[in-house]
């Protein structure tokens, strides 16, 4: 098989120390790790001088702006990163025969729903981090037909900041913690989803258009937090409370599960229970030794 190169941006986030993570066992293709300071995502010339130099067949748009409650303020750099800078590297990727594959969120939708969302279902973020992803989502059909856009929800990982983490740093060090039991969706461990998206490169895959992946099966982020208590044989009380008893800047949906059948059909690839990565991320810092 012949090599691929594949540029990953974002390489400092979650989702791209994944990738990193995972790099060794893929053999057949060559990957470029890019931060904002090896890359400008923002810069057109940078960037297809760097596709051009490496002769890059895929990007891999990991970069994003995730702080949702700052996004309500930090409104222009959030717009930038999460919107313009798509549309900008899409239209590169189709104008090169770049394949071009980016991330977006549960947050396009508002939260009123009962049963989990289709891709094609209406979207209405009801924050201004939802809307700035769901304007990267159009910029980059716009400029590129044969984008893979991918949604994904409630991801953590082995790496940076993330629910999972916070939970454990609390849980070791608190008698008791309040959690919402009132939002629901699905958790997304990022090594999941890193995997499925290699699969999908070296298949030689080339679907396009907007997917959902998450782990399967829908709890609350009280549910998840008690999870993650017994993981660790924490001995913290887990209080549920409501929406209203834990207010935040950015509104968020109640309920933002995901449908991943169309993922698993049109890339056949069966995506794990939330318990069970669950399970491998809380043995993977373990390892680090980063389970208190």
């Amino acid at each position: 098989m012949q090599q691929k190169n594949i540029l990953v941006t974002g390489a400092d986030g979650q989702l791209g120390q994944c990738f990193q993570l995972l790099a060794n066992a893929y053999s057949d293709c060559k990957f470029y790790f890019c931060n904002s300071k090896t890359l400008d995502i923002t810069n057109k010339i940078a960037i297809e001088a760097f596709v051009k130099k490496n002769d890059i067949d895929i990007l891999i748009n990991c970069a994003a702006y995730t702080a949702v409650d700052k996004a309500e303020v930090e409104r222009e750099v959030a717009l930038l990163v999460n919107a313009t800078s798509v549309g900008l590297m899409a239209s590169i990727c189709n104008n090169l025969k770049v394949q071009f594959i980016h991330f977006s969120t549960d947050y396009v939708f508002n939260g009123s729903g009962t049963i989990p969302y289709l891709s094609t279902d209406k979207t209405e973020p009801v924050n201004f981090y939802g809307l700035t992803k769901l304007r990267g989502e159009e910029a980059a059909i716009a400029a590129n037909p044969n984008a893979l856009i991918i949604r994904i929800s409630w991801v953590y990982s082995p790496f940076g900041k993330n629910f999972v983490k916070t939970m454990i740093s609390l849980l070791s060090s608190k008698e008791q913690i309040n959690v919402v039991a009132d939002q629901f969706g699905s958790p997304t461990y990022a090594v999941d989803l890193a995997k499925a998206v290699l699969e999908i490169i070296t298949s030689n895959n080339k679907i396009q258009g907007v997917y959902h992946y998450c782990n399967s099966g829908i709890i609350s982020w009280f549910d998840f937090a008690t999870a993650i208590k017994q993981g660790i044989n924490s001995n913290c009380i887990v209080n549920p409370i409501t929406t209203a008893g834990f207010p935040t800047p950015a509104k968020r949906p109640s309920f933002s599960a995901l449908h991943t059948a169309s993922f698993e059909k049109d890339f056949k690839q069966a995506i794990p229970e939330w318990k069970e990565s669950l399970g491998a991320c809380l043995s993977e810092l373990k390892e680090r030794g980063e389970v208190f």
